[in-house]
Protein backbone atom coordinates (compact mmCIF):
# COMPACT_ATOMS: atom_id res chain seq x y z
CA UNK A 1 0.00 0.00 0.00
CA UNK A 2 1.21 3.49 -0.76
CA UNK A 3 1.91 6.06 1.85
CA UNK A 4 -0.28 9.39 0.90
CA UNK A 5 -0.26 13.03 2.57
CA UNK A 6 -2.28 15.46 4.31
CA UNK A 7 -4.33 15.85 0.82
CA UNK A 8 -4.20 11.64 0.25
CA UNK A 9 -1.56 12.07 -2.64
CA UNK A 10 1.19 9.74 -2.71
CA UNK A 11 4.04 11.05 -0.79
CA UNK A 12 7.61 10.93 -3.06
CA UNK A 13 10.88 10.70 -2.11
CA UNK A 14 13.18 12.90 -2.25
CA UNK A 15 14.86 13.44 -6.21
CA UNK A 16 11.47 12.48 -7.01
CA UNK A 17 8.96 14.38 -9.22
CA UNK A 18 5.36 14.11 -9.81
CA UNK A 19 4.63 14.80 -13.23
CA UNK A 20 0.96 16.13 -14.69
CA UNK A 21 -1.40 13.28 -15.94
CA UNK A 22 -0.41 14.78 -19.35
CA UNK A 23 2.42 15.43 -19.26
CA UNK A 24 3.17 11.86 -17.51
CA UNK A 25 0.85 10.83 -20.51
CA UNK A 26 3.74 12.12 -23.30
CA UNK A 27 6.76 10.80 -21.27
CA UNK A 28 4.94 6.90 -21.61
CA UNK A 29 4.51 7.58 -24.85
CA UNK A 30 7.90 8.34 -25.93
CA UNK A 31 8.29 11.88 -25.42
CA UNK A 32 11.98 12.16 -23.69
CA UNK A 33 11.96 15.86 -22.03
CA UNK A 34 10.42 17.79 -19.50
CA UNK A 35 10.01 20.76 -19.52
CA UNK A 36 10.70 23.33 -16.39
CA UNK A 37 7.04 24.63 -16.13
CA UNK A 38 5.73 21.49 -15.83
CA UNK A 39 7.30 20.63 -12.71
CA UNK A 40 5.24 23.23 -11.41
CA UNK A 41 5.54 25.57 -8.35
CA UNK A 42 7.92 23.14 -6.41
CA UNK A 43 11.72 24.74 -6.15
CA UNK A 44 13.74 22.23 -7.13
CA UNK A 45 17.77 22.51 -6.25
CA UNK A 46 19.35 19.15 -7.14
CA UNK A 47 23.05 19.62 -9.12
CA UNK A 48 23.14 19.69 -12.78
CA UNK A 49 23.13 15.54 -13.61
CA UNK A 50 21.86 14.13 -10.87
CA UNK A 51 18.91 11.74 -11.64
CA UNK A 52 15.47 12.30 -11.07
CA UNK A 53 12.27 9.83 -11.15
CA UNK A 54 9.43 10.64 -12.07
CA UNK A 55 6.09 9.16 -10.74
CA UNK A 56 2.41 10.12 -12.18
CA UNK A 57 -0.67 11.47 -9.60
CA UNK A 58 -0.66 7.43 -8.46
CA UNK A 59 2.96 7.35 -7.63
CA UNK A 60 3.25 5.28 -10.22
CA UNK A 61 7.24 5.03 -12.10
CA UNK A 62 6.91 6.61 -15.96
CA UNK A 63 10.60 7.30 -16.38
CA UNK A 64 14.47 8.40 -15.12
CA UNK A 65 15.79 11.44 -16.25
CA UNK A 66 18.77 13.58 -15.74
CA UNK A 67 18.33 17.36 -14.16
CA UNK A 68 19.36 20.16 -15.59
CA UNK A 69 19.56 23.24 -13.73
CA UNK A 70 19.95 25.89 -16.42
CA UNK A 71 17.92 24.81 -19.24
CA UNK A 72 13.61 25.39 -20.06
CA UNK A 73 14.16 21.27 -20.59
CA UNK A 74 14.46 20.49 -16.91
CA UNK A 75 14.79 16.73 -17.34
CA UNK A 76 16.22 14.53 -20.39
CA UNK A 77 14.45 11.04 -19.90
CA UNK A 78 16.87 7.90 -20.32
CA UNK A 79 15.20 5.03 -19.18
CA UNK A 80 11.62 3.57 -18.23
CA UNK A 81 12.58 0.75 -16.20
CA UNK A 82 12.83 1.89 -12.60
CA UNK A 83 15.25 -0.94 -12.76
CA UNK A 84 17.65 0.50 -14.81
CA UNK A 85 20.38 2.82 -13.57
CA UNK A 86 21.57 5.98 -16.30
CA UNK A 87 25.42 4.71 -15.55
CA UNK A 88 28.68 3.81 -17.51
CA UNK A 89 26.92 0.22 -18.66
CA UNK A 90 23.88 1.96 -20.01
CA UNK A 91 26.09 4.16 -22.04
CA UNK A 92 28.06 1.82 -23.56
CA UNK A 93 25.16 -0.62 -24.19
CA UNK A 94 23.92 2.41 -25.95
CA UNK A 95 26.64 3.55 -27.67
CA UNK A 96 27.08 -0.01 -28.87
CA UNK A 97 24.01 -0.78 -29.82
CA UNK A 98 23.13 3.05 -32.41
CA UNK A 99 26.78 2.03 -33.38
CA UNK A 100 25.72 -1.66 -34.94
CA UNK A 101 22.65 -0.38 -36.51
CA UNK A 102 24.45 2.28 -38.99
CA UNK A 103 26.76 -0.60 -39.70
CA UNK A 104 23.82 -2.35 -40.73
CA UNK A 105 22.60 -0.23 -42.99
CA UNK A 106 25.28 2.22 -44.35
CA UNK A 107 28.25 1.73 -46.05
CA UNK A 108 31.67 3.28 -43.60
CA UNK A 109 33.91 3.34 -46.73
CA UNK A 110 31.13 5.44 -49.41
CA UNK A 111 29.81 7.17 -46.56
CA UNK A 112 32.61 9.03 -44.59
CA UNK A 113 30.52 11.41 -42.99
CA UNK A 114 27.75 9.92 -41.08
CA UNK A 115 25.85 10.30 -37.80
CA UNK A 116 26.68 7.89 -35.00
CA UNK A 117 24.51 8.51 -32.03
CA UNK A 118 21.16 10.73 -32.71
CA UNK A 119 21.00 11.61 -29.04
CA UNK A 120 17.32 11.14 -27.83
CA UNK A 121 16.43 8.65 -30.48
CA UNK A 122 19.45 6.66 -29.89
CA UNK A 123 18.10 6.73 -26.24
CA UNK A 124 21.15 9.26 -25.34
CA UNK A 125 19.29 12.17 -24.70
CA UNK A 126 21.74 15.50 -25.40
CA UNK A 127 24.25 13.75 -26.92
CA UNK A 128 25.03 13.45 -30.71
CA UNK A 129 28.31 12.26 -32.44
CA UNK A 130 29.87 12.18 -35.99
CA UNK A 131 31.68 10.68 -37.41
CA UNK A 132 34.54 12.10 -40.19
CA UNK A 133 36.34 9.27 -41.23
CA UNK A 134 38.57 8.14 -38.67
CA UNK A 135 38.03 11.02 -36.33
CA UNK A 136 34.58 11.67 -33.83
CA UNK A 137 32.68 14.84 -33.40
CA UNK A 138 30.64 15.01 -30.09
CA UNK A 139 28.40 17.48 -29.59
CA UNK A 140 26.57 18.03 -26.03
CA UNK A 141 23.56 20.05 -25.54
CA UNK A 142 23.09 20.01 -21.46
CA UNK A 143 25.73 19.93 -18.71
CA UNK A 144 23.27 17.56 -17.48
CA UNK A 145 25.31 15.19 -19.50
CA UNK A 146 29.08 16.23 -18.43
CA UNK A 147 28.77 13.52 -16.19
CA UNK A 148 28.76 10.70 -18.92
CA UNK A 149 31.44 12.20 -20.80
CA UNK A 150 34.16 9.49 -19.84
CA UNK A 151 31.88 6.94 -20.29
CA UNK A 152 30.55 8.05 -23.78
CA UNK A 153 34.21 8.24 -24.73
CA UNK A 154 35.28 5.04 -23.31
CA UNK A 155 32.38 3.31 -25.28
CA UNK A 156 32.95 5.13 -28.53
CA UNK A 157 36.82 3.99 -28.42
CA UNK A 158 36.67 0.56 -27.59
CA UNK A 159 33.97 0.06 -30.52
CA UNK A 160 35.43 2.34 -33.51
CA UNK A 161 39.50 3.00 -32.22
CA UNK A 162 39.20 6.77 -33.56
CA UNK A 163 42.26 8.54 -34.06
CA UNK A 164 40.69 11.26 -32.01
CA UNK A 165 37.40 12.21 -30.74
CA UNK A 166 36.26 16.28 -30.55
CA UNK A 167 34.02 17.79 -28.08
CA UNK A 168 31.15 20.85 -29.12
CA UNK A 169 29.78 22.11 -25.79
CA UNK A 170 26.34 23.72 -27.48
CA UNK A 171 24.08 24.27 -24.14
CA UNK A 172 22.22 27.12 -23.57
CA UNK A 173 21.11 28.48 -20.40
CA UNK A 174 17.61 29.65 -19.35
CA UNK A 175 18.77 33.53 -20.75
CA UNK A 176 19.76 31.94 -23.76
CA UNK A 177 24.09 32.24 -23.62
CA UNK A 178 25.83 29.41 -24.88
CA UNK A 179 29.48 28.66 -23.63
CA UNK A 180 32.26 29.94 -26.10
CA UNK A 181 34.59 27.72 -27.53
CA UNK A 182 37.65 29.11 -29.60
CA UNK A 183 37.18 25.22 -31.56
CA UNK A 184 36.08 22.09 -30.74
CA UNK A 185 37.82 20.79 -27.51
CA UNK A 186 40.00 17.84 -28.49
CA UNK A 187 39.16 14.91 -25.66
CA UNK A 188 40.91 11.84 -26.42
CA UNK A 189 43.48 11.10 -29.20
CA UNK A 190 45.99 13.05 -31.59
CA UNK A 191 44.95 16.54 -33.26
CA UNK A 192 43.49 16.40 -36.40
CA UNK A 193 44.10 18.40 -39.56
CA UNK A 194 42.33 21.59 -40.21
CA UNK A 195 41.13 20.35 -43.70
CA UNK A 196 40.15 16.83 -43.97
CA UNK A 197 39.06 14.97 -46.50
CA UNK A 198 35.75 12.80 -46.63
CA UNK A 199 33.66 10.96 -49.26
CA UNK A 200 29.81 10.94 -49.43
CA UNK A 201 29.20 8.77 -52.61
CA UNK A 202 31.48 9.50 -55.40
CA UNK A 203 32.60 12.67 -54.47
CA UNK A 204 34.89 14.49 -51.69
CA UNK A 205 34.56 17.27 -48.85
CA UNK A 206 37.07 18.94 -47.15
CA UNK A 207 35.49 19.02 -43.23
CA UNK A 208 37.20 21.13 -40.25
CA UNK A 209 36.44 18.24 -37.21
CA UNK A 210 38.14 21.34 -34.65
CA UNK A 211 35.16 23.92 -35.87
CA UNK A 212 33.18 24.96 -32.85
CA UNK A 213 30.28 24.77 -34.89
CA UNK A 214 29.99 23.10 -37.68
CA UNK A 215 32.48 21.21 -39.27
CA UNK A 216 31.13 22.04 -42.90
CA UNK A 217 28.84 18.99 -43.79
CA UNK A 218 25.64 18.85 -42.96
CA UNK A 219 24.71 15.47 -42.65
CA UNK A 220 21.13 15.69 -42.16
CA UNK A 221 20.60 16.90 -45.73
CA UNK A 222 22.88 14.21 -47.42
CA UNK A 223 18.96 12.85 -49.42
CA UNK A 224 18.37 16.45 -50.21
CA UNK A 225 22.11 16.77 -51.63
CA UNK A 226 21.24 13.35 -53.79
CA UNK A 227 17.52 14.95 -54.66
CA UNK A 228 19.67 18.26 -56.48
CA UNK A 229 22.25 15.79 -58.15
CA UNK A 230 18.80 14.46 -59.89
CA UNK A 231 17.30 17.09 -60.92
CA UNK A 232 20.00 19.38 -62.05
CA UNK A 233 20.94 18.17 -65.18
CA UNK A 234 21.18 20.50 -68.40
CA UNK A 235 20.01 23.19 -65.67
CA UNK A 236 21.12 26.44 -64.73
CA UNK A 237 21.40 26.34 -61.24
CA UNK A 238 21.04 28.75 -58.08
CA UNK A 239 22.20 27.77 -54.97
CA UNK A 240 21.59 30.49 -52.20
CA UNK A 241 22.71 30.44 -48.42
CA UNK A 242 25.34 27.98 -50.36
CA UNK A 243 28.02 27.88 -47.18
CA UNK A 244 30.86 25.62 -48.44
CA UNK A 245 28.99 24.68 -51.51
CA UNK A 246 28.13 21.23 -50.91
CA UNK A 247 24.80 21.42 -52.72
CA UNK A 248 26.71 23.24 -55.60
CA UNK A 249 29.04 20.25 -56.11
CA UNK A 250 26.12 17.82 -56.26
CA UNK A 251 24.15 20.17 -58.77
CA UNK A 252 27.43 20.21 -60.91
CA UNK A 253 28.26 16.23 -60.53
CA UNK A 254 24.59 15.84 -61.89
CA UNK A 255 24.99 17.76 -64.76
CA UNK A 256 24.12 21.62 -64.30
CA UNK A 257 24.87 23.16 -66.88
CA UNK A 258 25.72 26.85 -64.84
CA UNK A 259 26.41 26.79 -60.83
CA UNK A 260 25.94 30.43 -59.27
CA UNK A 261 26.58 30.35 -55.14
CA UNK A 262 25.42 33.04 -53.07
CA UNK A 263 26.53 32.86 -49.72
CA UNK A 264 27.23 36.32 -47.24
CA UNK A 265 30.59 35.15 -45.71
CA UNK A 266 33.78 35.07 -48.53
CA UNK A 267 35.56 32.55 -46.09
CA UNK A 268 32.43 30.15 -47.12
CA UNK A 269 33.08 30.21 -50.79
CA UNK A 270 36.87 29.71 -50.22
CA UNK A 271 36.16 26.72 -48.96
CA UNK A 272 32.81 25.45 -51.38
CA UNK A 273 36.04 25.93 -53.94
CA UNK A 274 38.42 23.70 -51.96
CA UNK A 275 35.21 21.14 -52.49
CA UNK A 276 34.67 21.23 -55.92
CA UNK A 277 38.55 20.83 -56.26
CA UNK A 278 37.97 17.65 -54.09
CA UNK A 279 35.81 16.13 -56.26
CA UNK A 280 37.42 16.91 -59.35
CA UNK A 281 35.70 19.84 -60.48
CA UNK A 282 37.18 23.21 -61.76
CA UNK A 283 36.80 25.38 -58.73
CA UNK A 284 36.46 28.27 -60.73
CA UNK A 285 33.33 26.59 -62.64
CA UNK A 286 30.33 27.96 -60.37
CA UNK A 287 30.09 31.29 -60.03
CA UNK A 288 30.44 32.61 -56.21
CA UNK A 289 28.87 35.57 -55.32
CA UNK A 290 29.39 36.97 -51.80
CA UNK A 291 26.14 39.04 -50.22
CA UNK A 292 22.55 39.40 -48.80
CA UNK A 293 20.39 36.54 -50.26
CA UNK A 294 17.51 39.09 -50.81
CA UNK A 295 19.83 42.01 -51.83
CA UNK A 296 21.60 39.67 -54.78
CA UNK A 297 18.04 38.23 -55.41
CA UNK A 298 16.32 41.70 -56.27
CA UNK A 299 19.50 42.55 -58.48
CA UNK A 300 19.17 38.91 -60.44
CA UNK A 301 15.04 40.34 -61.10
CA UNK A 302 16.06 43.88 -62.07
CA UNK A 303 18.63 42.39 -64.73
CA UNK A 304 15.91 39.74 -65.54
CA UNK A 305 18.48 37.03 -64.94
CA UNK A 306 16.79 33.45 -64.55
CA UNK A 307 16.95 29.83 -63.23
CA UNK A 308 15.73 26.80 -63.71
CA UNK A 309 16.26 25.30 -60.14
CA UNK A 310 16.40 27.42 -57.58
CA UNK A 311 17.68 25.71 -54.13
CA UNK A 312 17.62 27.63 -50.91
CA UNK A 313 18.34 25.91 -47.21
CA UNK A 314 18.42 29.23 -45.08
CA UNK A 315 19.80 29.10 -41.22
CA UNK A 316 16.63 29.14 -38.50
CA UNK A 317 18.00 32.67 -37.31
CA UNK A 318 21.02 35.19 -38.47
CA UNK A 319 21.54 38.69 -37.21
CA UNK A 320 21.46 41.59 -39.40
CA UNK A 321 25.81 41.51 -39.06
CA UNK A 322 25.78 38.33 -40.33
CA UNK A 323 23.20 38.42 -43.61
CA UNK A 324 24.55 41.90 -44.23
CA UNK A 325 21.15 43.93 -44.22
CA UNK A 326 18.14 42.82 -41.99
CA UNK A 327 18.01 39.97 -39.05
CA UNK A 328 16.54 36.81 -40.15
CA UNK A 329 13.94 34.41 -39.10
CA UNK A 330 12.87 31.61 -40.42
CA UNK A 331 9.43 31.96 -39.25
CA UNK A 332 8.93 35.24 -39.84
CA UNK A 333 10.55 35.69 -42.93
CA UNK A 334 10.33 31.94 -45.42
CA UNK A 335 7.67 32.91 -47.27
CA UNK A 336 9.18 36.52 -48.50
CA UNK A 337 12.71 34.38 -49.50
CA UNK A 338 9.96 31.93 -51.61
CA UNK A 339 8.45 35.02 -53.33
CA UNK A 340 11.56 36.58 -54.47
CA UNK A 341 13.37 33.09 -55.37
CA UNK A 342 10.34 32.77 -57.62
CA UNK A 343 10.74 36.08 -59.45
CA UNK A 344 14.16 34.86 -60.66
CA UNK A 345 12.94 31.25 -61.17
CA UNK A 346 11.69 30.26 -64.78
CA UNK A 347 8.37 28.87 -65.42
CA UNK A 348 8.66 25.42 -65.32
CA UNK A 349 11.81 25.32 -63.20
CA UNK A 350 12.63 23.68 -60.37
CA UNK A 351 12.65 25.10 -56.28
CA UNK A 352 14.88 23.01 -54.17
CA UNK A 353 13.27 24.27 -50.34
CA UNK A 354 14.56 23.31 -46.86
CA UNK A 355 13.60 23.91 -43.34
CA UNK A 356 16.01 22.64 -40.82
CA UNK A 357 14.17 23.79 -37.59
CA UNK A 358 11.61 21.80 -35.59
CA UNK A 359 10.24 25.07 -34.54
CA UNK A 360 8.66 25.28 -37.70
CA UNK A 361 5.91 22.46 -38.78
CA UNK A 362 5.59 20.93 -41.70
CA UNK A 363 2.75 22.25 -42.19
CA UNK A 364 3.88 26.08 -41.41
CA UNK A 365 6.34 25.07 -44.00
CA UNK A 366 4.04 24.50 -46.42
CA UNK A 367 1.90 27.26 -45.99
CA UNK A 368 4.82 29.43 -46.29
CA UNK A 369 5.49 28.15 -49.85
CA UNK A 370 1.87 28.59 -50.62
CA UNK A 371 2.05 32.29 -49.47
CA UNK A 372 5.25 32.75 -51.05
CA UNK A 373 4.21 31.34 -54.61
CA UNK A 374 0.57 33.65 -54.37
CA UNK A 375 2.56 36.67 -54.27
CA UNK A 376 4.74 35.67 -56.79
CA UNK A 377 1.20 35.71 -58.79
CA UNK A 378 2.05 31.68 -59.61
CA UNK A 379 1.71 28.37 -58.02
CA UNK A 380 3.86 25.37 -57.24
CA UNK A 381 3.69 21.65 -57.50
CA UNK A 382 5.34 19.46 -55.20
CA UNK A 383 6.98 16.56 -56.84
CA UNK A 384 9.54 15.26 -55.22
CA UNK A 385 9.99 14.93 -50.67
CA UNK A 386 13.50 14.09 -48.66
CA UNK A 387 13.48 12.90 -45.40
CA UNK A 388 16.28 12.68 -42.83
CA UNK A 389 18.67 9.65 -44.22
CA UNK A 390 18.84 6.35 -41.70
CA UNK A 391 21.36 7.35 -39.58
CA UNK A 392 18.87 9.90 -37.98
CA UNK A 393 16.44 7.71 -36.60
CA UNK A 394 13.06 9.30 -35.42
CA UNK A 395 11.43 7.87 -32.11
CA UNK A 396 7.70 7.59 -32.51
CA UNK A 397 6.13 10.19 -29.56
CA UNK A 398 8.93 12.71 -30.07
CA UNK A 399 7.83 14.62 -33.21
CA UNK A 400 10.88 17.46 -32.54
CA UNK A 401 13.12 14.94 -33.90
CA UNK A 402 11.72 15.19 -37.45
CA UNK A 403 12.29 18.15 -37.90
CA UNK A 404 13.44 18.59 -41.21
CA UNK A 405 11.32 19.39 -44.09
CA UNK A 406 12.94 19.23 -48.00
CA UNK A 407 11.27 19.48 -51.13
CA UNK A 408 11.25 19.85 -54.87
CA UNK A 409 8.35 22.02 -56.71
CA UNK A 410 7.65 22.64 -59.81
CA UNK A 411 6.89 26.78 -60.69
CA UNK A 412 3.70 26.89 -62.83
Amino acid sequence: MKRRGARGLPIVRKNTVRLPFEVAQRVRTGHPWVYREALGPRPMSPEPGTPIDLVDDEGEFVGRGLYDADSVIALRIFVRNADTAIDADLVHSRVKTAIALRKRLLDFDKLGGMRLINAESDGLPAIVVERYGDYLVTQLYSSAVAGLRDALYDALEAELKPIAIYEQRRYKSLGGEAPRQAGADLVRGLAAPVELEVPEDDLKFIVDVTSPLSTGLFQDLREGRRAVRQWAKGRRVLNLFSYTGAISVYARAGGATEVCAVDVAAKAHARARRNFAASGFDPESAEHIVGDTFKVLARFEERNRKFDLVALDPPSFASAAARGGKPWSAMRDYSELITASLNVLAPGGLLVAASSTHKMSASEFELALSDGAHAAQTRLQIVDRRPLPPDFPVIPGFPEASYLKFVVAVRG
